[in-house]
């Protein structure tokens, strides 16, 4: 086994690191007072050719490998979990059905913007009566002629708000259960579409969350993505990707909170010494050094399973869970470690433990990962 990056993950690697303490970590702790979107720091990751990272050069993108993908979610989330999960969500949720279920004139039109950062990706999938049960999908797609007329509404989607066009969920033979599932791209300034943001969050304030109501949108009949039918399936393999990235995020934001707290630690004084001099702290970092290797190690792993063309769901669906979990036990003992200070919005880490705990939801929750990983393993 062969542990250590290849120049291009390593150039990658510096050079997001240092676009990262630059141009977003600055910014980060007014964009959670206010919650400005970072519109220039996605302008800026397009003319860097970021935005299409790990798609098809052909289509505008930069034709690099998911590990490549997890180090920039990685080092984004490191300083600003916002801007990590508006990147992950781009290019695992926005780009990568169209990648992956697109004819050759859907990625023309559709990925190719996406990848040059013209507009940010989105992916419809969430409804207020079907989170974890996806398969419970409310809104329909009925063929009227040459078109597709689409009724219902999405919840908790993430950059609606900044996407020309997005990928929604939708049943088009009730009939047929999950296998009457179908996936469409629809533009976000169709008739009858309506993106609402006026959520109120715990974390991730710079981050772009909607709803979605789509009122007898019209769309031409070939928007629809791959079959009909197989959408259910598509987004189950779209979910896998994400958590990859999910995952990431959630080794990012552990990072971040973990080199906070060591530096606090090797800095703050009581009883006469640093707080790094007490076993009791010493242990805590170090159970947070070696969890957060261990988080890294399952997602990269799980990105290079999917590189290679190999089974990852199970994989991804672990690093995912244990991430997001020590992720937030990590962000949890970095308060701690800051004490009374750590309550106080000036040292950071009660952002990080606030953004933290929609890992252990999104892309599927703890629980649903649990029912992943035992279906596999179980079958």
């Amino acid at each position: 086994m062969w542990f250590e990056l290849t120049e291009e993950q390593s150039m990658i690697k510096k050079l997001i690191r240092e676009f990262a303490e630059s141009e977003v970590a600055p910014g980060a702790d007014e964009r959670d007072r206010t919650g400005e979107f970072p519109e220039e720091v996605f302008s800026q990751l397009g003319e860097l050719g970021l935005m299409g990272l790990p798609f098809p050069e052909q289509y505008e993108g930069g034709a690099a490998d998911t590990i490549s993908f997890a180090i920039v979610v990685e080092e984004l989330s490191r300083v600003c979990a916002s801007t990590g999960i508006t990147y992950s969500a781009h290019i695992s949720l926005g780009g990568a059905p169209l990648h992956l279920f697109g004819t050759d004139e859907q990625k023309r039109n559709y990925l190719s913007p996406l990848c040059t950062g013209e507009y940010l990706g989105a992916f419809g999938l969430t409804e207020p009566n079907a989170g974890s049960d996806a398969g419970g999908t409310r809104t329909t797609a009925i063929l009227d002629g040459d078109e597709w007329i689409i009724n219902g509404s999405k919840c908790f989607i993430t950059n609606a708000s900044y996407a020309k066009n997005l990928v929604i969920t939708a049943i088009t033979d009730r009939s047929k259960g999950m296998n009457g599932i179908s996936a469409f791209i629809v533009p976000t300034d169709a008739p009858g579409f309506t993106v609402i943001n006026n959520y109120e969050k715990l974390g991730l304030h710079a981050s772009n969350t909607t709803e979605l109501v789509l009122d007898n949108v019209r769309i031409p009949k070939e928007n629809l993505l791959g079959e009909e039918g197989r959408g259910y399936k598509q987004f189950l393999a779209t979910l896998d990707g994400g958590r990859i990235g999910i995952g990431a995020m959630a080794v990012g934001l552990a990072q971040g909170a973990y080199e906070k707290s060591l530096q606090y630690a090797k800095e703050r004084k009581q009883f006469g010494k640093n707080l790094a001099e007490f076993q009791a702290i010493q242990f805590k970092l170090a159970d947070m050094a070696m969890n957060i290797e261990v988080a890294r190690n399952m997602v990269y792993k799980a990105a290079w399973l999917k590189d290679q063309g190999k089974a990852f769901k199970t994989e991804a669906a672990m690093a995912k869970l244990f991430a997001s979990e020590i992720c937030m036990k990590v962000c949890d003992q970095a308060v701690q470690i800051h004490g009374g200070y750590g309550y106080m919005r000036e040292y950071q880490v009660e952002r990080f433990f606030r953004d933290a705990k929609l890992l252990e939801i999104g892309e599927g929750t703890s629980e649903v990962q649990r029912m992943v990983i035992a279906r596999q393993i179980c079958s």
